[in-house]
């Protein structure tokens, strides 16, 4: 049965538990024309599940085709060089082999194969390769015919690609549509043909969805995932609230006001955020619902820019329980054996009565599945919270995240691209006490 969708669903809290995918074992076979957004959807479905505890890696084929073409030209990609055919099928088998050994050797539980796999035959040889392998496969087509999108992923890969590094960019972007025309004059489609394959389309970044054969519980995550993702150009911009009162006295949690320093960071806001998203650009503001971040971005809602405010429950705090409105001295001196369990495995302890960062995790997926959908967010939250939306678009272990240093009076610019994420910091010039704690110390302010 094929379902078409031409509106995106809202997204739902789940709880994530490894017994649900233990035994799987899925490759994410993308599809699609050069320039249609493929390795970002791959990046961010790698980053996605490995943000939920779930073992993903991406392989992508033009990275082997590199260990022996570095630097082709568009010629190479014609199928009438034969030459250049054996060389990206040897790439293909390769990548195809390191997979299939990443599934058997690291009980791997979702690949990425990265590569245009632009012909049904192709298709079919990967599908019999995983299917010897017990590799469920799920094709995920990206197909896009606007040219404005396609012209800004040509920019794109022209400044990013390794195919590309130190050459003329406007040679390199010529070179790159000729390498898309070569695709083109034998690119097939998914079409009713392979209706026994399990795949989704993704027609005009996310216009319309169209998905067959959904099978199991985490093909349906990943491909609920894909349904929220666009491709088009966007940063995403992420604060702290001003320094508190709390933050003064090294206490966590509670619901304190802003500081002196707080209320200047937050009047400097507007300018520093209008500095790094240009004069132009329309933007959203998402605040927790507690005083210090309201507080904080009230000045950015109240700008003749006229940004839109929204406030999230689910961008509160982390929950510290019992621990509500203690310094960590004080943690240390009431729950020494809690102090030491949590600094042996922060990102799993949860405080008595309250949550653990896997915990956060959980609630902030609908938060994650809106940024997805949107374009140009700033969020004025809480430290525990923006190291959890840091370390998914930036790819951080999880046993990492919650050591992250996140300083106040700091705008962070996140820019997602194609082969990475790209970050700029901007400093508001405002003192503020450190709230960074190390392993085992207790973070005395002075």
């Amino acid at each position: 049965m094929i379902k078409q969708i031409t509106r995106r669903a809202r997204s739902s809290t789940t709880t994530y538990s490894m017994s649900n995918v233990e035994d799987t074992r899925i490759a994410v076979i993308m599809v699609g024309l050069p320039a249609r957004g493929k390795s970002l959807i791959a990046q961010k479905v790698v980053r996605y599940l490995a943000w939920l505890s779930i073992s993903a890696k991406a392989f992508n084929v033009g990275s082997y085709r590199r260990a022996d073409t570095p630097q082709p030209t568009a010629d190479f990609f014609d199928t009438k060089n034969t030459d250049g055919e054996r060389l990206r099928h040897a790439a293909a088998e390769a990548a195809v082999a390191d997979m299939i050994k990443w599934f058997n050797n690291d009980h791997g539980v979702v690949a990425i194969l990265d590569a245009t796999n632009s012909t049904k035959a192709r298709r079919r040889w990967v599908k019999q390769r995983c299917d010897a392998n017990n590799i469920e496969t799920l094709y995920v087509e990206s197909k896009c015919d606007q040219e404005e999108l396609i012209m800004s992923n040509i920019m794109e890969v022209k400044t990013t690609s390794p195919d590309y590094k130190g050459q003329d960019p406007e040679a390199a972007a010529k070179d790159f549509r000729n390498r898309i025309r070569n695709y083109e004059k034998v690119y097939q489609t998914i079409d009713e043909d392979e209706k026994d394959l399990t795949y989704v389309k993704l027609i005009d970044v996310g216009g319309q969805v169209i998905i067959n054969q959904i099978k199991d519980y985490l093909q349906s995550r990943v491909v609920y995932y894909l349904m929220n993702l666009h491709i088009k150009p966007r940063s995403i911009w992420l604060s702290r609230h001003g320094e508190s009162n709390f933050n003064l006295e090294g206490k966590i949690g509670g619901d304190a006001n802003i500081s002196v320093r707080g209320e200047m960071y937050a009047k400097a806001l507007p300018d520093l955020v209008a500095s790094s998203v240009g004069p132009d650009q329309k933007l959203t503001v998402w605040t927790s619902t507690l005083k210090r971040t309201i507080q904080t971005a009230r000045f950015l809602a109240a700008s003749p820019k006229g940004y839109d405010k929204l406030e999230w429950k689910a961008l509160d705090e982390l929950d510290s329980g019992v621990c509500d409105g203690l310094t960590y001295q004080e943690i240390a001196d009431r729950y020494p054996e809690d102090f030491r369990a949590r600094d042996d495995d922060k990102y799993n302890y949860r405080y008595r009565g309250g949550e653990s960062y896997r915990d956060v995790v959980i609630r902030l997926e609908p938060i994650i599945m809106e940024l997805e959908r949107s374009e140009n967010i700033i969020i004025v939250t809480h430290q525990a919270v923006l190291r959890c939306i840091y370390a998914y678009y930036m790819n951080v272990p999880q046993e990492q995240s919650p050591w992250m240093e996140v300083p106040l009076h700091t705008l962070i610019k996140l820019t997602p691209r194609a082969y990475s994420t790209e970050e700029v910091r901007f400093k508001g010039n405002i003192p503020a006490v450190s709230t960074f704690r190390t392993k085992g110390s207790t973070a005395k302010h002075q």
